[in-house]
């Protein structure tokens, strides 16, 4: 018998009138907005715009919750085009189901695109935005908690999580695994934020020691969790995602270090500055086509117009002949 736990909610929404509010979604909206404010905080002190983070999000953002329910369908197909499942659940996002490693990856497809279109450097932004990426998915991770899912092992420790009776799953208290990775991505975060200080991070270096950071900590988190998933050499498959990715990140921050060394100097060109420039030597350019007397003026000393000084230059070159 425990004397402490996590309750879990009895509902995960709430029905306001005719319209529900699910807290799964709100969790990942709020995750979103934190993202964004603390990823422009981090642009703006790079010399970037304020608002160029909000701007590119718009394209990075609905990448990256197609990539990450893309991702949970194709590795958990089971729970949608199994026998006697319907296979259109597969588009009900609010009930849960993002793949953290497809909404990174089509996230960063759509943020090149934003990036592209304003001239900016897709791994200056990743840089900006990494810590607040960790600190959406611990607010993100909260939704499994109003949805009672991904939880770990039973346990009778005082935070355990304390789950009801219902489909898929058996009353009783388990391990928060959705607390450990929460409290797992605020360290992560922190741990970007300080080494970006520290070491100038740059390039993408501060992106990828965010995902190695990450993986490192979703390996034993993963192991810990008890729902339904794919194995492979007696591993679940995100252990093994998590495994692949955090070497590439690794490789990645020492390879960048040796060939791009520092951090970038100009993250955003200044675009009405340039602008400006090409308008002020459009106009001069008209200015010298529309007055022949400024196109054709003579150098100083240079006056041809004098015949009196024509004779003059004349005589003294006989002279001195």
């Amino acid at each position: 018998m425990n004397l402490a736990s996590i309750p879990s909610p009895s509902t995960g929404v709430i029905e306001l009138g005719p319209i529900p509010l699910r807290g799964y979604a709100f969790c990942i909206i709020i995750g979103v907005f934190v993202a964004v404010w603390i990823g422009n905080k981090r642009w703006v002190a790079r010399g970037g715009k304020a608002g160029t983070v909000a701007d590119i999000a718009v394209w990075a953002v609905p990448f990256g919750l197609v990539g990450g329910r893309l991702y949970h369908v194709i590795t958990d197909y089971q729970l949608y085009f199994s026998d006697g499942q319907n296979w259109v659940d597969a588009f009900k996002i609010w009930e849960g189901g993002l793949g953290i490693w497809g909404a990174i990856a089509f996230g960063a497809v759509g943020a090149w695109i934003g990036c592209r279109r304003r001239g900016i450097p897709l791994p200056a932004w990743a840089d900006a935005l990494a810590p607040g990426i960790a600190i959406a998915q611990a607010i993100g991770r909260w939704g499994n908690w109003f949805n009672q899912e991904l939880y770990g092992k039973p346990t009778d420790l005082p935070w355990a999580l304390e789950i009801s009776e219902g489909p898929n799953r058996v009353a009783g208290t388990y391990h928060p695994t959705f607390l450990y990775e929460s409290l797992w991505c605020i360290g992560v975060a922190l741990l970007v934020i300080w080494a970006d200080r520290r070491f100038k991070l740059g390039h993408g270096r501060a992106f990828a020691l965010y995902v190695a950071a990450y993986c490192a900590g979703r390996g034993w988190i993963e192991y810990m969790r008890v729902d339904e998933a794919h194995h492979i050499l007696g591993l679940r498959l995100n252990v093994w995602t998590a495994i692949i990715v955090f070497v590439l990140a690794v490789a990645y921050i020492v390879i960048s270090a040796k060939l791009r060394p520092g951090r970038e100097e100009i993250v955003e060109p200044d675009k009405d500055a340039a602008e400006a420039a090409k308008k002020g030597d459009d106009a001069e350019a008209a200015d010298k086509d529309a007055d022949p007397l400024k196109k054709d003026t003579p150098e100083a000393g240079a006056d041809d117009s004098d015949p009196l000084k024509k004779k003059g230059s004349a005589a003294e070159a006989a002279d001195k002949s």
